[in-house]
């Protein structure tokens, strides 16, 4: 690629012996490719992540050091949408999740899955109705879901997605932007996983932060309305990057979430998304910055015909950026990793590992 973006080897892949004038690249280990097909005697592991704006299933069988894909679910159900007014999960919201979780649950069944762990977030640790949703949500579909910790949540993803990380002796700053949260964790070197030295989790995410922001749809107010956001989040990021003080050395930068993986497809100009050839990129941040502020100018509709944005992100997709900018003005990295794997990568290393379900 001309513009300086550079490819980690896919998982379990060897590479292809060449390296970008970027910087280095180094072998991923989850999780394989999907692999169509049953397996009657394989054992089965499923991860369930509901967050405050998508709900995920992966379900995998161990393959070498990581794992083969069985069967994957994604829909934006945008369970946290009003919840900044109200404190509690609509109803309408509500019913569009268990529709999601029934897709899961009939694909649970049919993949005879040996264990499985399945998570909430941000929105059900906000909401005043989060643990009767929780109730009902076992009682309708059969799905158990825990209400994780915004550490275990930030820990998980690191967890998930840490093989991305470009080599280096300094730390690295791995994040996670979501619908209702995000979490910023500063891990050291390691060769396995790498330890966390510090963590934090910022109550902005794309649906809080687009939720809270006043909009209009003159160039003006798209400005004002991004400089709101900019300052929010930077607010929020404040006692962290207190605690950072001065970065030495290379700073290493890895994102986890449906805005980098957008912006970065946006970039490449894809047609549509491709996760083959987003997982693993290593793009420039000033290119990032470019695609941030670029959608931050855009009307709703514009944003809407942007390949890889469509109606469904083209109102939540700015607050994606204007987080995006406020991590990079606080992690002077010059690259940026971008991952397509997290917190149900991390589950299932977890289950495969005998560490819990």
């Amino acid at each position: 690629m001309g513009d300086g973006s550079a490819r980690m080897p896919r998982p379990g892949s060897k590479g292809s012996g060449k390296r970008s004038n970027q910087g280095s690249s180094r072998a991923a280990t989850a999780p394989a490719p999907a692999v169509r097909g049953r397996w009657p005697h394989a054992r089965h592991y499923a991860a369930l992540d509901l967050g405050t704006n998508n709900c995920r299933l992966l379900i995998a069988r161990p393959q070498g050091s990581g794992f083969a894909v069985v069967d994957a679910f994604s829909r934006i159900v945008r369970l946290g949408e009003g919840l900044a007014t109200n404190g509690q999960l609509s109803d309408a919201a509500v019913e569009r999740t268990i529709a999601a979780l029934r897709v899961c649950a009939e694909k649970l069944r049919k993949r005879n899955v040996t264990l499985a762990r399945s998570v909430a977030t941000e929105a059900c640790r906000r909401a005043s109705n989060g643990a009767e949703f929780i109730e009902r949500v076992y009682r309708e579909t059969g799905i158990a879901l825990d209400i994780i910790t915004a550490e275990e949540e930030a820990r998980l993803a690191v967890l998930g997605c840490h093989a991305l990380l470009e080599p280096g002796d300094g730390p690295a700053l791995v994040f996670d932007i979501g619908g209702g949260s995000t979490e910023l964790v500063l891990v050291g070197p390691g060769d396995e996983v790498p330890p966390i030295l510090d963590w934090h989790s910022a109550p902005w995410g794309v649906v809080s932060l687009t939720e809270a922001t006043a909009r209009g749809d003159s160039p003006e107010a798209r400005a004002a309305a991004y400089a709101d956001m900019r300052a929010r989040v930077r607010e929020s990021f404040a006692p962290f990057a207190e605690r950072l003080g001065p970065i030495a050395g290379r700073p290493r930068l890895l994102g986890t979430s449906g805005t980098v993986t957008t912006l970065a497809s946006v970039h490449l100009g894809l047609a549509s998304y491709d996760r083959a050839v987003i997982d693993g990129l290593i793009v420039p941040v000033s290119v990032m910055r470019d695609v941030s502020v670029r959608l931050s100018e855009m009307s709703v509709s514009e944003r809407s015909h942007v390949a890889c944005i469509g109606s469904e992100r083209a109102d939540l997709v700015v607050a994606g950026c204007a987080i995006l900018e406020t991590i990079l003005d606080l992690w002077p990295a010059e690259r940026l990793g971008i991952a397509d794997r997290g917190i149900r990568e991390g589950i299932l290393r977890r289950l495969m590992q005998g560490q819990g379900a």
